[in-house]
This record gives C-alpha cells, structure tokens and sequence, in this order.
C-alpha cells in the first residue's frame, strides 16, 4: 500500500480511549485489562508464530508487523518492543520513508538477523532494471542489513518488466530470499507470467473482512502465490473495530473485534501485518493462536463482504 492516508471510520486507538471510555474503566475495575483488550499487560516474549511456506521453500511468519507510518524514533521504539513481544516479521517499503527507522529498531533489539523476516518494496519512481537496483541497495544500507527475506515491487505500473528482471537477479545474487508483488491484479500476475523466469511468491493486497477478495484468494491457491493482507483492520474503515457481527462473535471466545479479524484472516491462510504503535495492541494481536473461529463463524464473516475497496483514493 502507498502512504497517503484518509482516516474514515472511527480508529482503533480512538475507540479505545474515548467512545469506549466509560465502558473501559468500568471493566478494568472490575474485570481487568485483559477483558478490554484480551491479553492484559502480560508481555508476550514467548509468542511462537506458526510460518507458511512460500513456493521457493522460503518459511514466512503467518502474522507480522506492519510499520506504515511509524517513522524516526517512533518507528524505531515500536520495531524493537514488537520484537521483545515475538514478532518477526516486518514489512516497510521505500515508500514509507521509515526503513532507517526500522533497522534502528532491529539493532536496538538486540536480536539475530537470522531469526527475522524483513520485507521491503520498490516504489514506481525506481521502477526499471538500473533504478530498482539502486533502489535495493539504498533500502538494504537503510536497514544496514546484507540481505532482503521479500522484496516487492509496489504497485502494477510502469516498468514492470525491467523491474522483475532486476529483482530476479538479486534473487540469484542471494541478496533476496524471495521476491514478489504487490496490488497486482489477476491479469497483471498473468503479464508478468509471459516473461518471468522467476515466479513471484507472495501478493500483497488489500483483504479485510469489507473487502475479502474470494477470487483472488482462490486465484492465487491455485497459482501457489501467498496472499499478504496489507490492512487487514481496513484501517477502522466502516467502523471495523466497533462492528456489531465482529463483536457477537469475539464475545464467545472473549475477543476483541481485532482479534477475530486476524483469526479470520489465520484461518483462510491469509498472511497479515497489523500495524500499531500502541504496546497493549502488539500484545493483543498476537493472542489469537488460543481459539477458532466455528464454520459458522466463518460464514457469518463472509456476509460482510461489500465487495469493493474501502480505500478507493489508492485505486
């Protein structure tokens, strides 16, 4: 996804701290904080996130962080404590202006770069055989890291073809793990299939209980690309974090709107990348491994399909 930003519906964090306030206070005196959010304070520093495998072999975390708009010191802070919690995953692109940030994260954290899954992606200015391999060497000093484990080309425009080229050269170099796309529709994977010597092994599109894109999924299973939700939470669009159906559900398991969106998405065998910069929320989404959503569950998910993007201005 790109960086421009439009906030409808109401945003998680605002939820929590002031439609909810009076409910939220109620509960954390008489119930605690783990019936607010799920997970209490706990840290969760022991968090094991089950991997998927991609069509090279490559192992992926199934859920990841995503770092959109957590730049400077924020980004860095909220990189190293998601890591403190059991992340592995994280996702930053060129775009974001932010990879400096996450790398100073990683290295604040103390942890083995063998141990982390990191994913960076080319933006439409550097697409182009020369330009995308400058553009991967200035992510790669950003982050001060040897290696890529998924590099992405952005979005379907411009040079695509010089692009991949590129991408699939690095992919040969072992300076990527494994490469892939982004926002790329069925016939654009199709055009990229024509001339590819390498095939890509994730998507990375928009999915989210609003938007659920069953034609893509089965597209891609068929095609042994993973799908990657990149706003798995539609941003708190069309009030995501406050919906009825979500809440019903979550009441059964004692879950959050949150939580059960990412189990949904678990379940379909959807990769996510949830981003926050809130601490009780990176513990909240990684407690989601300790229940399952009923087959009934799952089919009153499917009935929120509107079947459109709920980010239209990024079309």
């Amino acid at each position: 996804m790109n960086r421009k930003n439009r906030n409808d519906g109401i945003s998680r964090r605002k939820f929590l701290q002031t439609g909810a306030t009076f409910t939220a206070t109620a509960m954390l005196a008489g119930f605690g904080a783990s019936n607010v959010f799920g997970t209490g304070n706990k840290k969760s520093k022991s968090t094991s996130i089950e991997n998927v495998t991609l069509n090279n072999g490559v192992k992926m975390p199934i859920l990841g962080f995503g770092t959109l708009y957590l730049t400077d010191s924020l980004g860095e802070k909220c990189v190293a404590q998601a890591i403190t919690h059991g992340y592995r995953l994280f996702d930053t692109a060129t775009i974001y202006n932010n990879e400096d940030a996450v790398g100073a994260g990683i290295k604040r954290s103390g942890i083995n770069r063998e141990e982390l899954f990191v994913t960076s992606k080319v933006w439409v200015d550097d697409y182009g055989y020369e330009n995308t391999k400058k553009a991967f060497q200035t992510s790669l000093d950003k982050l001060g890291l040897d290696y890529l484990d998924l590099y992405l080309i952005h979005r379907p425009r411009g040079d695509i073809k010089g692009t991949w080229r590129a991408m699939e050269d690095l992919y040969r170099e072992n300076k990527i793990r494994a490469i892939g796309v982004s926002n790329f529709e069925t016939e654009h994977l199709n055009e990229l299939a024509e001339y590819s010597e390498i095939k890509p092994t994730v998507n990375q599109i928009e999915t989210h209980a609003f938007f659920q894109q069953p034609g893509a999924h089965e597209f891609l299973n068929q095609k042994d690309v993973q799908m990657q939700a990149w706003s798995p939470f539609a941003q708190g669009r069309n009030g995501l974090f406050t919906n009825e159906t979500l809440a019903e559900i979550g009441d059964k398991y004692n879950k959050t709107n949150a939580q059960v969106s990412l189990r949904w998405h678990y379940q379909r065998g959807i990769v996510t990348i949830p981003r926050t910069s809130q601490e009780a929320h990176m513990i909240e989404n990684l407690n989601i491994f300790d229940f399952e959503l009923s087959e009934a569950d799952m089919d009153t998910i499917s009935k929120l399909d509107l079947n459109k993007t709920q980010f239209p201005e990024w079309e």
